[in-house]
């Protein structure tokens, strides 16, 4: 909401300003002058007053126009502040020799992506697309969907309505829409009827689940499950009920970060940079042979040239005969990736999506948010972005 005159209502302001340095500093400040009061008691006031007054000062000064009086504060319209146009170079010396391409500025004009209205204010974590409807998991056990008629909440407190959180959701392209959080839960959604059928706990198991990937087996579905402790467990869909295996771990232990699945052919990425390949849809893993990381590994997908990752330092690799190559997307963290055919995308905080589409070109995109954004697919017809305070961004998947 908008005050009269131009300028951000109190609550819009505290609500960006909170993610400001000056309000770093101002926190700063507090604590230090605070603790100062064992010496003289004066110095309550000093610290109250160096915590209040800046942000009374800044909305007091402010524009109304641009926001250009000293302090940009970022803008749920225009997804980044008045100051800002990222235009990432590489950083890494591993990653110009490799040829990584270089992100360009966020295009200007209106935003191909778009804000949907959801229904919830819940942070959302991860995102699933397919020819037929779109996904969407979250915080206190949120799973959000829509057919193409606007988004419904098909469950608010998980599939046991325990409020669990939801962390990972994958869909079947002609098949159901699995969904994964903490306390091992597992549930299946049949697309059709909106219903749900709870599998959580696998063969008693009650970790926390941290990523999902599903896809068409030869007898039904296969659903790949990744925990925290690094491991992966395999369950065969048929008939309405779940055969669970025992979970192999690829790597040390390290939580998983990341699962993707076509057919047979699958990829695991954990947090101590390594990514692992199935050949047997789960059953076993082999190291892919990455090697100098830069940043941990934060998501992996699959795409029509083979898997990539993204990293908390910005990189994307990608694989072409078992050669992992680093392209730099951001100066800041990638958060998701997604992938289908030639069409990539990679998310992070403060709104930043980014598309690529041609060869080593990774560009970022002008979206209508500044919240971070925690996930991303790609369908057929509608690409997702999905993030923080409940916040969904659409766009043609074309």
């Amino acid at each position: 909401m908008t005050a009269p005159g131009g300028r951000d209502g109190p609550a819009t302001f505290a609500r960006r300003y909170t993610k400001t340095w000056v309000h770093a500093v101002a926190t700063a400040a507090l604590t230090a002058f605070g603790t100062l009061t064992v010496v003289d008691q004066r110095f309550a006031a000093v610290a109250i007053a160096a915590y209040v007054l800046p942000p009374v000062a800044l909305y007091l000064r402010a524009d109304g126009d641009d926001g250009t009086d000293g302090t940009a504060i970022a803008s749920p319209e225009t997804g980044a502040s008045a100051t800002e146009t990222e235009a990432a170079t590489p950083s890494s010396t591993d990653a110009t020799s490799a040829g990584a391409s270089t992100t360009t500025a966020a295009s200007a004009g209106v935003s191909k992506w778009t804000a949907a209205s959801a229904p919830t204010d819940a942070h959302l974590h991860d995102a699933a697309s397919t020819d037929t409807g779109a996904y969407a998991v979250g915080a206190d056990g949120v799973f959000l969907a829509d057919s193409g008629a606007g988004w419904d909440a098909l469950l608010s407190d998980g599939p046991r309505a325990q409020s669990r959180t939801l962390r990972g959701v994958d869909a079947v392209g002609d098949g159901g829409v699995w969904m994964t959080g903490d306390g091992g839960t597992v549930a299946r959604v049949d697309p059709e009827t909106g219903q749900h059928v709870d599998h959580s706990e696998p063969a008693g198991d009650t970790s926390n689940l941290v990523a999902v990937a599903a896809t068409n087996g030869a007898d039904g579905e296969i659903v790949l499950l990744g925990d925290g402790s690094g491991g992966v467990r395999r369950g065969d869909y048929r008939d309405g009920s779940v055969a669970w295996r025992d979970p192999v771990t690829p790597g040390s232990g390290s939580s998983l970060a990341g699962l993707a699945l076509r057919t047979d052919a699958g990829w695991a990425c954990d947090t101590s940079q390594r990514v692992f390949e199935t050949t047997d849809g789960g059953r076993s893993f082999t190291d892919s042979g990455i090697d100098d990381v830069s940043g941990t590994l934060t998501d992996v997908a699959a795409t029509g040239a083979g898997p990539i990752v993204g990293t908390d330092d910005g990189v994307v690799y990608r694989t072409e005969s078992g050669s992992w190559t680093p392209e730099r997307v951001s100066d800041a963290g990638i958060s998701a990736v997604a992938g289908r055919g030639d069409r990539w995308l990679a998310c992070g905080a403060n709104g930043a999506v980014f598309e690529r589409t041609a060869p080593s070109d990774w560009e970022r995109v002008t979206t209508p948010t500044a919240e971070s954004l925690n996930g991303v697919a790609v369908g057929e017809s509608r690409a997702l972005a999905v993030g923080d305070g409940g916040t969904v961004l659409e766009r043609d998947g074309r």
